[in-house]
């Protein structure tokens, strides 16, 4: 029996999302994919296959890497639970890959916009990014925009806000549910998916089309 705390997706459910959102996004037209692992990794490969335009390559996706914790300060008890403090474990390096963030249109793919800490600090960062790399070339700013693609938006209370101009905007925010506060179950943490998409099946979130 599935735990009742939990709401369990199925990998058919993943990617009908993704093919839903894809309309949205194409609005957006970005250059290429910044995908926030783990979680983001395989909706960005999902979407990529329903973003690709004939006679056209298939979207760059650049991968990185964030943790999210916070040391729980007590005497003795080095363990960490998730929480407020970010740091990076993998990041763009911009000379091997000659990935160029000036003037481009960039999704920023995770699988939740939980606290919102991780979106933020990812956009935060890629902008300054962005703005050191337009000055090494000589330019005034960097014209770079910004959209986010989350499978599910928890409603709660965010640690951290985003840009009001990405926000505001229905093809620069784009989240394909907003769900209660809960606890998410992706198929990817799985160790048994059978069962998983079992649950998934009896909790309605598996094929929806």
């Amino acid at each position: 029996m599935a735990e009742e705390s939990k709401m369990y997706i199925s990998y058919n459910n993943v990617h009908q999302l993704c093919q839903e959102s894809a309309e949205k996004i194409k609005k957006f037209n970005p250059d290429f994919i910044i995908a926030i692992g783990g979680g983001g990794f395989i909706p960005a490969r999902i979407l990529r296959t329903f973003l690709k335009e004939a006679d056209q390559p298939s979207l760059r996706i650049v991968a990185i890497i964030l943790s999210l914790y916070e040391d729980l300060g007590t005497r003795g008890d080095t363990s960490e639970q998730p929480g407020v403090r970010v740091e990076r474990i993998q990041w763009i390096d911009y000379e091997r890959s000659k990935i160029d963030l000036v003037n481009k249109r960039i999704l920023v793919v995770d699988e939740v916009d939980d606290t919102r800490t991780t979106l933020h600090y990812a956009l935060d960062e890629l902008q300054k990014d962005a703005e050191e790399q337009a000055l090494k070339r000589g330019l005034p700013k960097s014209n770079t925009e910004f959209a986010i693609f989350v499978l599910h938006d928890k409603v709660k209370q965010k640690k951290a806000q985003l840009p009001k101009e990405i926000l505001e905007s229905e093809n620069r925010y784009i989240a394909a549910r907003t769900v209660p506060d809960c606890w998410i179950a992706y198929p990817w943490e799985s160790t048994d998916i059978v069962p998983h998409t079992k649950y998934a099946i009896e909790q309605g979130n598996d094929a929806f089309i």
